[in-house]
Order: structure tokens, then sequence, then C-alpha cells
């Protein structure tokens, strides 16, 4: 289970590449190592570069997912009455063989590869699909006349008709460095190339994955490549953009900052980028820095520029932003640096002028963006490891282990002392850095790499990315500067000797050409250098260390959270450590574990002998925590006042803990309380609310009313503090400790919280059913969007920002820490989300649109509702745990489209929005968005590097835990992917196969058979045939017409069951499903108001729906379980309500649990209160059931403001 990583890029003085990642310690040679470059600019998925030719090349990482383009081609034919549709067509007609326009000829023999980079993938063949309905075979639709509206079937009257050729041709030169040719006129070419800088792909992402590639020609002329994206990862054409002087150098940040440096020495700066005009409209100018000393180089960021003179001094430019791309002011930073970089979250990285090493910028984060000092990165290369293990000194090993296995350790090691050590080496235990030392004997064995000994040795310990080792931030620049040139000045004297510092910001230096020992411990330890063997010093071999050129970050993920390992010894520690560390294996390991629980064991034992005639004691106590709390009073009018809180948890006499919970109010100035007893609390669940720290606790009772008590805290920390201890208390009532079973139902609130109920037998079959009200959940860490399971203990979740992430089988995280919590398999999360707000103008025949509307009109800042008002600056993020990681941008993806300003219009408030505007359109809206972060931890682990926005895990197999487990996901982009190697032991699986599509996907879901069933983007549904555990990616799509008139959204499948919800909320089933006819025939309704759904591996029916009546409101986002599925009434017959409102996603895809078999009645007479269209309770008013009754309530009921949405 990789973490995921990204890569520094860098170049040597030979022109050789390497590669850094930020999980690893190694310099790694660039695969393709035919050619030697000159520079290189990166981001995630690709790396551009110059070649010492002069000539362009780019480098695009291999993937699961191929690069695929889609060439289309339409054939028109026109009716006659001589011969019926025929090729004939008339002379003011389109070509036979044209666009989807018509306008443009093109022949299927006319499409050619664009390069010899790309190679076709299969042959021309007809699309049998218009608008998401499968058409006759031969794929024609009819028409009128040209052009026209096409439907698939033919009338009397016509008279034209058309289909649509397909061929797909896929990008093969990845993970190679591949030229970049050029189909332009020749006296248009650009001259050979001297610098290239790529960014750019915040501006848009229409087309996915669009990048602006910049370059700059030996004569000083700037060009631009067109067309760079995901499917055309080498762009089209280049285009000249006039410059007012010769260009040296090109920075583009990842938004709309362009920077270049002129031969004069001073930068120019690029205005009117944006995603209509991505080249920009105008060049200003702005001065050097130093009047004697031009710009030599320089390098844009998010919001920074960096740039370096020409007497090697470092510069940081105040005040840059969207508005204004040129900045305020210079300020001088420390350090001389040969070149600079600035990457991802605007970190820094730069080239020292004498050592040629690569240092980075620590310290660097949104409110300090120029950071705080240098350290240079003292990574080994991958060419170097051979080097450092030819040296044995072994260290001795009792002070780790007990004889006996000393005894063993030391035979291992003589034994296995020819190593090969050319693997990478597993970190040593922490214990290892207090062992004693080895003598001075260690150290002076060198061959003459004393300064880079000791640069490593200073930094052992990995240091975090914000720390600033003590040192004087950018602020205290005069000890700085007069440190650095005392460096100088004793510089190369003893080069064998001496210790060079790793901070080259640093201008001030004590004047030590040789440190002692004491000098030396005071600054790492003497352990650490009493561990120094041959092996540390010969680290660089023959060549030294690594001289570099030039260095990219641009796609290089570092923030606060990053732990780098570049700053310490590469090796590890030693080479006698690693001998150590290699000759250890896992079957040694488990041996001496086995011992010392042995040993343990019996230790007790003897202990326990001594009481054993002593009677068991019992103890009976009682304990309480109170504190002060607000509630949500019950009585009208609601509002939040004061309460005394405590909770009293007691010891029975058989060792069982109960808890109750106590709230004390004030009621026409008398004391009173109400109690919970938490063994019959069901949830307790945090609700996003800005004013209040506040949390929900829920009984049956409460949900059936929708109505739980409502706490709230002074501070996050002290809710938290009251939710761990309550969610503790409820799991030792209800005797539930460890990790959830495999059979355990996950879901996941409008929040992202994570919860999972252990299902009973009798929650889906027998005499007596058990109310879904009833299920008790408890909270998981971590924060995700969706989530699937199997019965297996496989479980997958995908976040707000698409990363996919699996389960690692432990419990608690997030706030639950303690005993509430396991110990490992606990890991950092992440995710990402956006936040949206809404400015909206209505026209005047004065001014035209603006900010002024009608006093009846909703908020001129709103949100979607436009029933509370939503500016840029009152806008929060959604509570204290998360921060904003962007500033707010237009959103152009809004559903309904928009036009190149992202307005939407429409006739008045609130209606259907149009991205075009017509003469009755007298209002417009345009959304905004702001990304924001939370980092918290959980049992996930992240499964890089291809983001996904759907998964489907096969819910039940009887196969061996060693078998592999079925897992089908749609990417972001809409790929369909297949993932291998998934089994119980590895849940995260090996990597993806991709499945071809005509179109993107949005839903897929594999049945206990392996029925694959899927939803594209345009609501259609595909069947996949031929699936099977040999077969695994199955061989055609199947089309299966959608219900009259419906978009799909979600699919699922069961044993034998296939259900999917359109956009409208409704549900449906698929009658007519045999084993000779797995596509079924018809669709039956069975329900609406419904938001997500899930079927089992018992054909069991859950859902997500919206409107349901309580007590006091309607509720959206409630957890329904259908009744009465049985084989022979696949749709069930009722609802039964659970928790809820806020639930956004549920999943009983592990949940095998049968009840024992007891013949029942029919279930719809049990229970009559709990139909489909519940009225009030207070009507008291009873139903009947109705097979296809709509969910809940009518539309005129509107939801209760004080209702509880997460």
């Amino acid at each position: 289970m990789a973490m995921s990583s990204s890569l520094l890029w860098a170049v040597d003085i030979f022109g050789r590449v390497y590669t850094l990642s930020t999980a690893g310690q190694y310099w790694e040679l660039c695969k393709d190592t035919q050619l030697e470059f000159k520079r290189v600019s990166a981001v995630k998925h690709c790396c551009w570069g110059i070649a010492c030719d002069h000539q362009v090349y780019t480098y695009v990482f291999s993937g699961d997912v191929p690069i695929r383009y889609q060439e289309e081609t339409y054939e028109n034919q026109r009716w006659n009455p001589i011969g019926g549709f025929c090729e004939k067509l008339m002379p003011s007609d389109r070509w036979q063989w044209s666009d989807v326009s018509g306008l443009k000829h093109q022949q299927l023999d006319s499409f050619t590869l664009p390069s010899p980079h790309w190679e076709w993938e299969s042959d021309w063949y007809v699309d049998e699909n218009i608008g998401g309905e499968p058409t006759e075979k031969g794929g024609w639709t009819y028409a009128i006349d040209f052009p026209s509206t096409y439907t698939k079937d033919k009338k009397w009257n016509s008279c034209v008709r058309r289909r649509r050729w397909i061929r797909y041709r896929r990008y093969k030169s990845r993970d190679v460095w591949a030229k970049i040719t050029s189909h332009d006129d020749p006296d248009q070419l650009p001259d050979p190339f001297n610098d290239i800088s790529i960014g750019g792909w915040e501006i848009t992402d229409e087309p996915v994955g669009r990048l602006s590639v910049w370059a700059v020609s030996l004569q000083g002329r700037v060009w631009y490549r067109e067309n760079v994206c995901h499917h055309n990862p080498e762009g089209s054409t280049w285009s000249l953009v006039a410059t007012p002087g010769e260009v040296v150098q090109i920075s583009c940040g990842p938004y709309d900052l362009l920077w270049a440096t002129l031969w004069e020495g001073q930068a120019i700066v690029r205005e009117g980028i944006d995603r209509n005009n991505p080249q920009g409209i105008s060049w200003s100018i702005v001065e050097s820095p130093s009047s004697e000393n031009g710009i030599m180089h320089i390098s844009v960021g998010v919001d920074v520029v960096w740039s370096v003179t020409k007497d090697r001094k470092v510069w940081f430019r105040r005040g840059v932003n969207s508005h204004n791309p040129c900045g305020t002011s210079w300020i001088e930073m420390v350090g001389e640096m040969m070149m600079v970089n600035v990457g991802l979250n605007n970190q820094v990285w730069g080239i020292g002028c004498d050592d040629r090493a690569i240092y980075f910028r620590q310290g660097v984060t949104p409110s300090e963006l120029s950071g705080k000092t240098w350290k240079a990165i003292v990574s080994g290369r991958e060419n170097d490891r051979s080097q450092t293990g030819s040296s044995t000194s072994l260290l001795s090993a009792g002070c780790f282990f007990t004889d006996d296995i000393q005894n063993q350790t030391n035979a291992i090691i003589h034994g296995d002392a020819d190593t090969s050590s050319d693997t990478e080496l597993p970190s040593v235990s922490v214990d290892l850095a207090n062992t004693p030392p080895l003598g001075a004997a260690a150290s002076n064995s060198g061959n003459g790499a004393g300064n880079q000994t000791a640069e490593i040795s200073a930094n052992l310990t990995v240091d975090s990315l914000d720390s600033d080792q003590g040192e004087a931030s950018v602020a205290s620049t005069s000890n700085e500067k007069a440190y650095l040139e005392k460096h100088k000045s004793s510089t190369n004297q003893n080069p064998s000797a001496e210790l060079q510092w790793t901070n080259i910001d640093l201008k001030e230096a004590q004047k030590h050409p040789v440190l002692s020992v004491s000098t030396f411990a005071e600054t790492s330890s003497l352990s650490s250098l009493g561990m120094f063997s041959v092996g540390a010093e010969e680290q660089y071999g023959a060549d030294e260390h690594p001289l570099w050129a030039w260095v990219s970050g641009g796609g290089c993920l570092v923030d606060s959270h990053s732990l780098l390992k570049w700053f310490t010894v590469p090796s590890g520690l030693t080479s006698s450590v690693q001998s150590l560390s290699l000759s250890i294996t896992p079957a040694q390991t488990a041996a001496w574990r086995k011992q010392i629980f042995q040993q343990l064991s019996e230790r007790t034992k003897r202990e326990l002998e001594n009481f054993r005639h002593y009677e068991q004691a019992i103890e009976q106590s009682v304990w309480v925590k109170t504190g002060t709390l607000q509630w949500w009073r019950n009585w009208k009018p609601h509002k939040w006042m004061d309460v005394r809180v405590a909770l009293e948890q007691f010891t029975g006499s058989d060792g069982m803990r109960d808890s109750i919970l106590f709230i004390y109010y004030m009621y026409h100035e008398e004391k009173k309380y109400i109690h919970v007893f938490l063994n019959e609390v069901t949830i307790l669940v945090e609700v996003l609310n800005e004013a209040k720290h506040s949390f929900a606790l829920y009984t049956p009772e409460r949900t059936k009313q929708r109505w739980p008590i409502r706490l709230a805290a002074a501070t996050e920390q002290e809710m938290h503090d009251w939710l761990a201890l309550l969610s503790m208390s409820c799991c030792e009532s209800r005797r539930i400790q460890g990790p959830p079973s495999h059979h355990a139902i996950w879901s996941v609130t409008c929040k992202g919280d994570i919860f999972v109920s252990e299902p009973s037998p009798e929650l889906e079959a027998g005499p007596h059913l058990m109310p879904c009200d009833q299920m008790f959940w408890r909270q998981v860490g971590g924060h995700l969007r969706t989530i699937e399971c199997n019965n297996r203990g496989v479980v997958w979740g995908i976040g707000y920002d698409h990363t996919a992430w699996v389960y690692t089988g432990g419990y608690g995280g997030g706030f639950i820490q303690g005993l509430a919590s396991s110990a490992d398999n606990i890991y950092t999360q992440s995710d990402v989300k956006c936040v949206y707000i809404y400015e909206n103008q209505r026209w005047n025949p004065v001014t035209g649109y603006s900010s002024r509307g009608l006093p009846t009109d909703r908020y001129m800042w709103s949100d979607a509702s436009g029933l509370q008002e939503c500016t840029k600056m009152n806008t929060k993020p959604p509570s204290p745990q998360w921060s904003w990681v962007s500033d707010w941008y237009i959103d152009f993806n809004t559903s309904g489209g928009t036009d190149r300003e992202g307005w939407q219009y429409a006739a008045d408030f609130p209606a259907s929005y149009h991205g075009h505007k017509t003469m009755k359109d007298f209002v417009r809206r345009r959304r905004w968005a702001r990304k924001c972060k939370i980092v918290t931890n959980g049992p996930w682990l992240e499964v890089p590097p291809v983001t996904l926005w759907d998964i489907s895990i096969i819910p039940s197999s009887d196969a061996d835990d060693e078998e592999s487990v079925a897992l089908w996901a749609i990417s972001d982009k809409g790929d369909v992917l297949c993932r291998l190697g998934v089994t119980q032991q590895n849940p995260a699986g090996t990597s993806w196969l991709h499945v071809g599509t005509d179109q993107p996907f949005i839903s897929v879901s594999i049945g206990a058979f392996y029925q694959v069933w899927a939803i594209a983007r345009d609501g259609s549904a595909f069947y996949r045939g031929s699936v099977s555990p040999k077969k695994p990616a199955g061989d055609c799509w199947y089309h299966i017409p959608s219900p009259q008139k419906q978009k799909l959204k979600q699919v699922s499948v069961g044993r034998t069951s296939v259900f999917v919800l359109d956009k409208n909320g409704n549900l449906w089933y698929r009658q007519g499903i045999t084993p000779s006819y797995p596509q079924g025939s018809t669709w039956d309704h069975v329900s609406n108001n419904i938001r997500k759904m899930s079927v089992g591996p018992l054909d069991q029916v859950w859902v997500i729906a919206d409107k349901v009546q309580g007590s006091h409101s309607l509720s959206c986002g409630t957890v329904c379980h259908r009744t009465g599925v049985q084989p022979l009434e696949p749709k069930g017959l009722a609802w039964d309500y659970g928790i809820g409102g806020g639930w956004e996603h549920i999943t009983v895809r592990g949940n095998a649990t049968e009840a024992p078999r007891v013949i029942t009645h029919d279930t719809s007479e049990e229970d009559p209160a709990r139909s489909m269209d519940l009225e009030d309770e207070e009507s008291k008013g009873k139903t009947e059931h109705s097979k296809t009754a709509p969910l809940m309530v009518t539309e005129e009921q509107e939801l209760d403001r004080s209702a509880v949405n997460c």
C-alpha cells in the first residue's frame, strides 16, 4: 500500500536527468538515458525538457489508464425513390463523409496519426448509441433534412440519415523522452530552443489536463505551444508571442502568473492571462532590484516571484497576486544561488553557487511565503548505493536483545556477511540511535569525503518541513550575511577535514576550519558520530557528490505535514547497520517475538501463582463527569439554553459498565432534567453549524421523530472530548469493541464523517424484523465522500478530492483516541472540497446588469437557495477543522452551462438557468468556488495515483482468502477500471486494468456472480459480458435501454437483483433477469425521492431518502431499509426508516448475515404505521402499502429550518 508521492526533477552538469521522490531518499536516474539535457520543467504527470541538441522533448509518466483520443466522422445519406437511401446527395447537401456540422469533408482514410508517438487502437466501427438510447443495428439515425434533429426511429418523412463512425488512437511514448515534432510551415518554424517552462493547469480544467507550455529560442523570441492537454500531451503547433525585447529565460506558474527576463536585466510580466486567453494580452516591464546587476534568472509560483541577479544574489518579490502580477517591491534574501525554482505550494529550491548542491527553502507557509532558511539536500544517487555496503564493521547487538537472541543474531550476521547491499534497506529501529559509540576508529577511515561526512552526520534526524532548526529567520539578515562571509574565507583550506554546514543562507560562520568531536557532538550527537563507518564516507565513490545544473519542483508536492528524508544520510545509518538489518529475516523476527512472548507468559504465571487462594474482588463503583453545555430546547420558541450535564457511569456486580446522561435545565425558574440511558443511544454525530460546536444524540424514539437531543460546547476541543467519552461509554454499554466485522454496514454523512453498524441477523429476515432505527452506529476516523465494502473485509472509500483510500483494519482515529482507538493502522488522511457561493444580478434599462436588485429579490451574494447571505468576506470553511487552500475563483462547471465570464441567465429568481443570454432573461448569477482542506487521521491508506469517481466490490464470494476479489471503479475522467491483485491480505491490490468504453461513465456495480452493470455520463445503462475470475475485464458492452425519458445516475447489483436510480430520484428494478438472459427485459418503478441506494449480497435494498416525515419536520438524507424483499417479491413491499437526516451514502454490500429460515406471514400486514406514505404522527392515520408508492410526503410540505442536517 504505497503512499502517494511526487517527484523533484534535476539535471546534473553532465546532462543526466534525475528524480527524487518525496517519499524516497535517493536520486534515481531517468529511465530513458539516451539523451543529455540542458534543463527541464515538470508538473505532476509529465515533464518537458530541452536537450543538448536544443530540441524540445516531453516525458509522460506511464499509468494504468491509457491516453486515448477519439476520432469521429459522420456518414450521410439521402433517400431517393429508386434506390432508397444511397450515397448520392443533392448538390446543396453536405459531404457524404463530414464532421458533425457537415461543413468539413472528413473521409475515413483522411485521418492520420499526428506523430510517431501514437498508434491506432482499433479499426473504424459504427456508434450504435444516440442520446443514451441504443439505435437499430447499423447505427443509423433519421431526420427530415440536413441539418435537423435526428431520431433512432425511421418515419415516413425521414428523407436523410446519418451514422457516426469512431476510431481510437492511443499515445504510446510513455516513460520515454518523446521528441516534439513540428508540422508548422518551414518558414515559421521556431529557432533552436534555450529555455522552457510549463504551468497554467489551474487556469481552467477544460479540456482535462490543459497545460501552458512556454519556450524561449536562442534568438530571444518567446513561443507558446497550442492545445497541450491530457489527450494531446504533445500539443499541436508553436505560436510566436511578441515581446518588448530579447528574452533569456521564462517562468510560468500554475495559475496566471508568467514572468520572463530580458538580456538587459529587466523582467517582463504577462498580463491578461485567463481561461479564454491563456496566452495573455500584453507585457509590463519590472526593473531589476539592483541597478548594477540585472536579473539573470526568475521563477514564479501561485503568487510569489523569486529571482537571481547577475551577482548571484537571491531576491523575493512582494505583493504579487492575480490582480497585481507585477508586485510592489524586491526584498533581498540570504544566500547566493545559480538558480531558484518555485514548485507546488510555493515551495522553493535552489542550486548553490560554490558547491552546485541543491537547497530546499524551509519554512515556506501561506503566512510566510519567503520561508526561513536554506537546507541542503544530501540524498545520494541510486548508482552510488553499491559503494555504501563495502565495509562490514559490525555493531554489537547485545544492547537490544537477550543473551539467547544475541547469540542467534551473531550467527546470522557472520553467516550472511557477504549479502549484497544493492537492495533498498528498511529503516532501522529508533533504538539504534541510543547504542554506545563504536569508537573513533570508524570516523577516521575515510578517503577524503570529510565534508560530506559531517554534512550528513549533522542531519541524521529527519527534519519536518516547517522546523527552523533554531536558525535565524529571513528578517535577521545582518548576522546571516556575516556568517557566510566568514564561511567563504575558510572554504577549501582543508577540504578533507572541514565540516561544511548545510545552511547556505547563513552568511555568517564561526571560524572553525576543523571541528573537534566536542563541537560536533553539540550539533547532532556523539552516538551518531560513533556509528560512522567507511561505507558512509565512501558514499559518492568515484565522482564525489553530484554537481547540479538545473532543478524543477513544479511536480513536487510538499506541505507543512511532509516528513522528508532528503536531509539525512541516504544509506540509513552505516553499512554495518545495513548488514545487520539485511541479515534479519521476517522468520527470525517472528521467532524472537514468539520466544519473548513465551518468557513473558511464564513470568505472568509465576507471579499469579502466589495469589490463587485470594477471593475474587468485585468492584461496584460509580464514576461521574460533569460539565456545562448548551441544549437546543424542546419547546417553542426553540433556542439554545445553558444546561448542566452529568454522565454517571456505574459498574454492576457482573463487572459490566452502563451509563446515564443527565441534562439539568431551568423551566419557569424550576429545576428539571431529562436523562438518557446510553445503552439506548443509537448514534452520536457532529452537526455542521457555523455558529456552534454542536452534536446530536439519537435514540430510537428520537429517530422516529427526527428530533435528536442537540448539545453544544464552547470550544471544538470540549465538544470532541464529550463525543469521545460518550462514544466510548455507548460502546461499553453495548459490549462493542475492536474493529468492525466483515459484515458491517458502512455509511457516510453529508459532512464526510464515517459511521459503521454491526448488523443483527434479524435485520433482513426472521419472524420479528429488527427496525433499522434501533441500529447502533459508531464513528470511524477519517473523511470520505463515498464508501464500498464486501463480506471479505475489503473496504474502499473515495474522498471529496476523488482520492482513493483503502481500509487498514484499524478502528478509531479522528477525535477518538486512547483505548477506543487501535494503536496501529491509523494514518494521516487529508481531503479537499469546494465551498460555493453565488453572485446574483438583475437587469435594469439604465445600467444593464447590476447588483441592485428588487426589494423582494434574493441577496446579491447568497447560497444556492438565495435564502442566506454569503459574501466572500463572511463565508467561512465548513468547520474549524478545515482551512482555506485557495482564493475565490469563478466556477465554469455549473450545471446548465455558463458564458465566457461564468454567468448563467434566467427570466427570474429562482428558475432554470442556462449559459447564454436571451431577450427574456432579466436576472443572472455565477458561482464562485474556494477550496478548503481538512487533515485528520483514521484507518485509511491512500491508493495512488488514479483518482476515482465511483467504486464497486463484488459483494460475496466463497473463494479462498488468497483468491482475488473483483473490484471495479470509474475514474474522475470517466474511464472504467478493473483492479487486479485485490485479496483479503492485500485489499489495496496491485494495478489497474483499463476497460475500453466509447464515452465517459459515472457509475459501476458488480454482482455476486460477476454481473457488471454501468451507467454512462449521458444516462444510458450498459451490461458487461463474460466477466469471470479468469477474464476479469470481460469482453464487450451491451447497451440496455433506460426507463422511458429518464437519465440514470447510479446502479447497484446484488446476488440476482439489479436496481438503478435516475437523476429525478426514482428507483427502478430490472425485471426478467435470468442466467441465460442476464440483461433482463423491462424496468419497474419502485419509489421516488431517493438520493443513493445500495443492494447487498442477499438482494437487500437500502437507500438514502429525502423528504422523510418526522413529528417536527421533513428530513433530507435518511437511511431507509426496504422490507419484504423475498425471491418472489424482489422489489420488496414497504420502507422502514432509520437514522437521518444528513446522510449521504450507505453500503450494505458486506452484510451477508442470514437469519435462520422461519416461515413468515406477509410483512405488509405487520407494521402498517411504517408504510411508504407515512402521515404526520399526530393524525394517527394509517395507509395501505403500495409497491410503487411515492416515498414519504407531498411536495407542499416545507423543510423545517430547525431540523438536524449534517
